[in-house]
């Protein structure tokens, strides 16, 4: 209702100022996902090279689980992206989601699972170029 308000006296100011609001959102949201895809891709080259010293016979069990535990993260992803190319994904995305999460079932990957990523974080990658 405030809103209306404000828009009734200034309309372009008002515009412009929930423009700027959405586009820094957007941009906050697209750094998360940055930062997520590379920390799966860190994950996934750490899980390949544990696979190799495996097939050489030089991994221990606790390198195994962890291998193991990312290579399931990394088949998550791979079912969210199927729901991603079908149609009606941003409503469907969500709900397989939410249902996932009342049968007790996680099917986010590890990386993209964390509510909220540390401020300084966020903070560092906006500064780099």
């Amino acid at each position: 209702m405030k809103i209306w308000v404000h828009f009734a006296r200034a309309p372009v100011r008002v515009l412009l100022i929930s423009r700027k609001k959405n586009t820094i959102r957007l941009k906050r949201q697209m750094v998360r996902v940055k930062i997520a895809l590379a920390q799966e891709k860190t994950e996934t080259k750490e899980m390949l090279v544990i696979y190799r010293k495996y097939t050489q016979g030089n991994a221990s069990e606790a390198e195994m689980k962890m291998a193991n535990r990312q290579f399931l993260d990394l088949l998550k992803g791979l079912g969210l992206g199927v729901f991603a190319v079908l149609p009606f994904a941003p409503i469907t995305i969500p709900v397989m989601i939410k249902v996932g999460k009342w049968v007790g079932v996680d099917i986010i990957p590890s990386s993209f699972s964390s509510a909220k990523l540390p401020r300084q974080q966020v903070e560092k990658t906006q500064k780099k170029p």
